[in-house]
């Protein structure tokens, strides 16, 4: 369904930044992330919204609406289900900016955020740089939720513990998260979704996100990224700094999920790591096996019913993925 409301535009910018924010029963979220890029110092040009609740779920649509005469920017909304993957590449399509930006709906950026991953593109003369992502303050690991990637490192389940690198080795990326705090620009392998600035010509030459990440996304933002990297330097900004909420509505349950943590990594690792060898597929489920049991421990130590939820998904995708089955399936 093609755009149902399209409101003011801006004065045109030296850099046009369109932004792509998939959203799915999140009226509140949604209202919020356009307030905030209302303070935005680098405005965008437009702000393209791609709602997958049924037609007849309106309240996200109402909200935006009441709000949008009184935003300096213009509003393009789209009805499109599939999930995020899906939603971004209508929204990719639809985008007029020179530069597209993928922010959620519920991340709250700074006011300079936009401004700050402008000069990054600014600096660089040679067009070698294909996207940039910011800094999410409140995601930074603490000391004790590093424990678990201590004993990756003690275990040598990973051969790279580098933030944001991709581990070509087993088929797992090094969460973004564990970087500090930090100035400037440092290279990257893959980039999150979530607060990230591409460059047009990124998109011109035909990458969009793969149609095999339907439904909740996994893996689908490291999946396209990496396919970038190819041709493209990734950065991240220290200095692009925002928060990201994790809105609890219009998530999966923990079943699900764990199934996408088995079969996503292995078809992100097999599309991106071609041919898997011997080593490569004993790397990756050597992995999983000790994610199981990680996993395992915490639902006897919590006793949380998501827990096992968790690990029957996981069951299910390690069924899927040896039987092959998961090819066949959309996901």
């Amino acid at each position: 369904m093609k755009a149902i409301f399209d409101f003011r535009q801006n004065d045109m910018q030296k850099q046009m930044i369109s932004v792509v924010t998939p959203t799915f029963f999140r009226p509140d979220e949604t209202v919020g992330l356009l307030e905030n890029l209302a303070g935005q110092d680098l405005m965008p040009v437009e702000v393209i919204l791609v709602d997958g609740a049924p037609p007849e779920e309106r309240m996200t649509e109402m909200a935006v609406k009441k709000i949008a005469n009184s935003l300096p920017f213009k509003i393009n909304y789209i009805r499109q289900s599939g999930g995020t993957a899906i939603q971004r590449n209508f929204g990719i399509d639809a985008a007029i900016g020179d530069f597209i930006a993928f922010i959620d709906d519920d991340v709250r950026l700074e006011s300079d955020f936009f401004s700050n991953l402008s000069e990054v593109f600014e600096g660089d003369s040679q067009k070698e740089i294909g996207g940039v992502v910011g800094y999410r303050t409140n995601q930074h690991f603490s000391l004790a939720e590093t424990q678990r990637w201590r004993w990756y490192k003690r275990l040598k389940l990973l051969t790279t513990f580098e933030p944001g690198s991709y581990d070509f080795n087993c088929g797992y990326p090094i969460n973004n998260n564990l970087q500090p705090p930090f100035e400037g620009t440092r290279e990257i392998d893959f980039m999150t979704t979530a607060c990230a600035l591409w460059r047009r010509e990124v998109f011109t030459a035909g990458l969009r996100f793969h149609p095999f990440f339907s439904d909740y996304g996994v893996l689908e933002d490291a999946h396209f990224s990496l396919r970038a990297k190819k041709d493209w330097d990734l950065l991240q900004c220290g200095t692009a700094r925002c928060e990201e909420m994790h809105s609890p509505n219009g998530r999966v349950n923990s079943r699900r999920k764990g199934y996408k943590c088995v079969v996503n990594y292995y078809f992100v690792f097999q599309e991106i790591v071609k041919p898997l060898t011997f080593r490569h597929k004993f790397r990756f489920w050597r992995y999983q096996v000790f994610e199981y049991f990680r996993i395992a421990a915490s639902a006897v130590r919590r006793r949380n019913p998501d827990d096992l939820k968790d690990l029957y998904g996981r069951l299910e995708g390690v069924i899927a993925v040896v039987s092959g089955a998961y090819k066949n399936k959309e996901l």
